[in-house]
């Protein structure tokens, strides 16, 4: 495995590269890293893809510390690997927190990127009570904790090697907690008020046992409805991480979307 490197103003982005193709850009969630979509990348590579799972800034091989982790800046990044990689364009598949920075890159960028994916998107912003900010405020801050709620995000099973994952992932945010509170940090403006500025094709992806949410279903009808041109598949029996939960299903409708992406 080959780790790439691009320099950005306050530090470095990691990425990997597999396969040969139209050019797929792979971002994770809140915590996780790179080896959030090891399940779905050697799928998307045999479907003829060239596939590159980024670690957001502040996590995974990335630099640790960073002046802000907004998704303008996220999506930034993303579109940096983008011209790393001889410019593209690339469709961007952003999984939960990711999912609002792909909105900014194509908004921000439109003959870089040629369609978008949101797996799991935020199209409010939580206000939890304070029993819920209290709690939210200690998950944040420990890595251990941050672990046992990330379980949690698996309700109907998870992967054979979800432990392991799981472990790497814990052992790898130490330090770097600022970071997983940084790339959900409010910010002004919200990416539903970038969406009607994009104009590629958009696809949200939803598990429809997602405990992120009280109604999966309305949160993924409420997401396309803010693009013009946007689409919503549900992923039966899955959580929070589809990509993770259930692959096969995922990379099915990706590789319909993007079947159309490429060829744009």
């Amino acid at each position: 495995m080959t780790i790439s490197q691009v320099v950005r103003d306050g530090g470095t982005i990691a990425y990997e590269v597999h396969g040969e193709g139209p050019l797929v850009v792979l971002s994770h969630g809140m915590g996780e890293n790179r080896a959030s979509f090891r399940h779905l990348v050697p799928r998307l590579v045999a479907a003829g893809y060239r596939v590159a799972s980024v670690d957001v800034r502040g996590h995974g091989d990335s630099s640790a510390r960073w002046p802000t982790y907004a998704p303008a800046e996220v999506g930034g990044d993303l579109l940096a690997v983008v011209r790393d990689l001889d410019g593209g364009p690339a469709t961007l598949v952003g999984s939960s927190s990711s999912a609002a920075a792909v909105v900014f890159a194509a908004a921000d960028t439109p003959e870089l990127v040629n369609g978008i994916v949101q797996v799991s998107p935020f199209v409010a912003q939580l206000k939890p009570n304070p029993v819920m900010r209290l709690a939210q405020a200690a998950v944040l801050r420990s890595p251990r904790l941050f672990g046992v709620f990330h379980r949690t995000l698996f309700p109907c099973g998870r992967p054979a090697d979800d432990a392991a994952y799981r472990r790497e992932m814990v052992a790898r945010l130490r330090g770097r907690m600022a970071a997983v509170r940084g790339v959900i940090e409010p910010v002004d403006p919200h990416w539903t008020a970038r969406a009607r500025d994009v104009r590629q094709p958009v696809l949200v992806l939803m598990g429809t046992k997602d405990p992120d949410f009280k109604d999966p279903g309305a949160e993924a009808r409420a997401a396309r409805r803010l693009f013009a041109t946007a689409e919503a598949r549900m992923i039966a029996d899955s959580g929070h991480y589809p990509h993770a939960d259930q692959p096969a299903a995922t990379a099915a409708d990706l590789v319909e979307f993007l079947a159309v992406t490429s060829r744009a």
